[in-house]
């Protein structure tokens, strides 16, 4: 089979013949028919996260979806966070109790580009923010897959409006074509500024905020959460610090909550893919995506992560 193999550090991977893996005990094989190329894979690949530098050669792939017995399937692995392979290759050998099985009508690909990102994007928005039917959204970053996933799901949820916000141009469209009811550019660093054009953008107070960016962009969609709001926090892209003041968060009674897929159980995970693969079998969940033969992995390795695409990129052995 072939395989892309990370052979240094903070370089794009390889792509050679490798032999098929054995499944270990509580494992099987999984025939993998999509595998995106996520900021997770390309993080731990660097050899700067806080799992370490990982053990090299390895395959990366912290996700995709394949084939086992003919049923289609889910999976994650630990590559590049624990020593292993991942999904980057013709075959995995994955634990048996880790596999979703999916939905006739599902779209592999599509499902593969959302994955994850779409997983933190439902859990933030239900299981953490508390959305409830009839509520007003502001997500942050919706240009990128959890943003654009968030919009969606949030519509799907029942929330009366949807206010997205990106910074570029591309990264607007693609939030508006995801549903939003408006788009708010991110194009500033002033605080009072931008929480003038979500107050513009919004129906009244809002009761949740999705953010992935934190910085200025937090700060200012705050100031727009009525009383009681949330702010659901799971990425730091916009800056690992926040001029959040003291009297939005006091004079409102805010609630600011941290996500990460990391604190979801093995169940809650499964779950959450299974409502993601039933939005998508339906035609109601969608991302902007590039398909790109696995022998291409280098390249396309090079254009993720200097963002040089049209959308996730995912592999097909």
């Amino acid at each position: 089979m072939r395989a892309a193999r990370i052979h240094t550090p903070g370089e794009p991977p390889e792509v050679s013949d490798r032999e098929a893996p054995t499944p270990g005990e509580g494992e099987v094989l999984v025939a993998v028919t999509a595998a995106p190329i996520t900021p997770l894979d390309l993080l731990c690949a660097s050899g700067t996260s806080y799992f370490g530098v990982p053990a090299t050669p390895y395959v990366p792939g912290v996700q995709g979806v394949g084939v086992v017995d003919g049923r289609a399937v889910w999976f994650p692995t630990d590559a590049g966070m624990k020593p292993g392979d991942g999904s980057m290759r013709g075959a995995a050998a994955v634990p048996e109790a880790d596999l979703v099985r999916l939905p006739e009508g599902v779209d592999p690909v599509e499902l593969a580009a959302l994955g994850l990102s779409a997983v933190a994007a439902h859990m933030a928005l239900t299981w953490r923010g508390g959305l409830t039917a009839g509520e007003q959204v502001i997500v942050l970053g919706a240009g990128g897959v959890v943003g654009q996933a968030a919009v969606q799901l949030a519509r799907a949820a029942g929330a009366r409006r949807v206010v997205a916000a990106a910074r570029s141009r591309d990264a607007q469209a693609r939030a508006e074509q995801a549903g939003a009811d408006a788009v708010v550019a991110l194009d500033t660093d002033d605080v009072a500024e931008l929480a003038s054009r979500f107050t513009a953008a919004a129906d009244g107070p809002v009761d949740l905020v999705l953010d992935p960016l934190f910085g200025v962009p937090a700060a200012a969609a705050a100031r727009c959460l009525g009383t009681g709001g949330r702010l659901v926090h799971l990425g730091g892209s916009a800056g690992e610090t926040s001029p959040l003041d003291s009297s939005t968060l006091r004079g409102k009674s805010l609630t600011l909550l941290g996500y990460t897929n990391n604190a979801l159980t093995r169940e809650q995970r499964a779950g959450a893919v299974a409502t993601v693969a039933a939005h998508v079998a339906r035609g109601a969940l969608t991302v902007a995506h590039e398909v790109v033969p696995l022998e291409d992995a280098a390249d396309a390795w090079r254009r993720q992560a200097g963002g040089r695409t049209s959308g996730r990129i995912v592999l097909t052995p």
